[in-house]
């Protein structure tokens, strides 16, 4: 660690390198002139819970000072599909994981508008508080992306605070030929994006950006006079650390700050744009090959490719239940096959009814198509005979 980030006069480069990344970050959200506020955190699940607090803080600042009895009974509404860290900000926040209402999601796995505005209605006639509304940019298992605008249009008719996730898929910002995937995210109130994931930023570093300046500041500053004095030689608005809950934090900057300053924005572009073609080049290669079955139709949204691989026993079975227990022990078999040969690894998960299948997301952008090659070959040498 090089130093800890609590004042200005503590680490005055890594201050201003924040500020000016982050206004940067905010910019290609598209706020205008890059306003705002921000700050790095250890990782998505913790920027996630800076969004709800936020949130609360804006509707019920009085929750700060005289806890959740103050507030009425608040909800929170993310989809079924989302990371789970929304519904653990809502536990650890005093809301209760029951008051995180989940959202039914298409056959691609993006959040259903009518079924938000109807789960509004709903909550409100049981006498609840609609509060905050996670709209995610690239889901974890599907890497589907929530259709901001139409989430947003229901957001301002109901007065909800509207946070985007986009932990896994900010990075698509710097893609022109990808951005458009999160269209609408400029409308959010605060947005998750860690450059740790799509664009291979050494571990950690993950932003919270936050449209309205002062509520960060407003909802965590505790002015503790033995760091914050106000009457210091220079501005103060510069002691940022006040804004975190914590006290002492990492120096996450100075890593992203360098790769950007290597690799410029049409470097990160290069990069992402290479993922995303090297994920249809997988699609492309599987979708209709023999032992294959994608698990939803058409071209995938981010770099997550999801599928079955069908050795030669389960080709020729009838669907029923027989088949569904066989197919659901076929992925972990192949990984643990793949681990034991020390060849490759790729993860597998069931999804809803959905028995255990391959998701394969690529993020580095050293892998070639050559590598693809060799994964189908490895997942149909392992798996052909089961």
């Amino acid at each position: 660690n090089i130093t800890a980030r609590f004042t200005y006069e503590i680490a005055p480069v890594f201050v201003l390198m924040e500020q000016l990344t982050l206004k940067k970050m905010r910019e290609m959200v598209g706020w205008p002139n890059g306003e705002g506020d921000g700050l790095f955190s250890p990782g998505g699940a913790i920027s996630n819970m800076y969004s709800v607090m936020i949130a609360r803080y804006k509707y019920f600042p009085e929750v700060k000072a005289k806890g959740m009895s103050a507030a009425p009974r608040l909800v929170l509404f993310t989809s079924e599909h989302s990371h789970y860290s929304i519904k653990k900000a809502g536990a650890a926040l005093g809301f209760g994981s029951e008051n995180v209402i989940l959202l039914s999601t298409d056959e691609r796995g993006r959040v259903i508008p009518a079924d938000l505005e109807a789960k509004i209605i709903d909550a409100k006639q049981k006498g609840c508080v609609p509060l905050f509304v996670n709209a995610t940019g690239g889901s974890t298992v599907y890497g589907a992306f929530d259709p901001i605008n139409e989430i947003a249009d229901i957001c301002e008719k109901y007065n909800l605070w509207l946070h985007v996730d986009g932990a896994w898929g900010g990075g698509l910002l710097m893609s022109r030929k990808h951005r458009h995937k999160l269209d609408g995210i400029e409308r959010a109130n605060s947005v998750t994006w860690n450059p740790h994931k799509m664009m291979g930023v050494p571990l950690q570093c993950s932003a919270i950006l936050v449209r309205e300046k002062g509520v960060l500041a407003g909802c965590n500053s505790m002015c503790a006079g033995y760091l914050f004095q106000p009457d210091k030689q220079y501005d103060v608005t510069y002691d940022t650390g006040d804004m975190a809950i914590q006290c002492g934090r990492h120096v996450d900057i100075f890593k992203f700050w360098l790769m950007w300053k290597a690799k410029g924005t049409i470097g990160f572009e290069q990069h992402i744009d290479k993922c995303l073609d090297l994920s249809q080049y997988l699609y492309n290669k599987i979708k209709d090959r023999e032992g294959y079955q994608m698990v939803f139709d058409g071209v995938p949204q981010h770099t997550n490719v999801c599928f079955w691989y069908l050795p030669l026993s389960l080709r020729g079975m009838p669907e029923g239940a027989e088949r569904r227990e066989k197919l659901h022990r076929v992925a972990p078999k192949i990984k643990a096959l793949m681990m034991e040969s020390g060849t490759t690894m790729v993860g597998y998960q069931p999804q809803g009814q959905k028995v255990n299948f391959f998701r394969m997301v690529v993020s580095n952008p050293a892998a070639t198509q050559s590598d693809i090659d060799f994964l189908i070959d490895e997942i149909e040498r392992l798996g052909h005979d089961l």
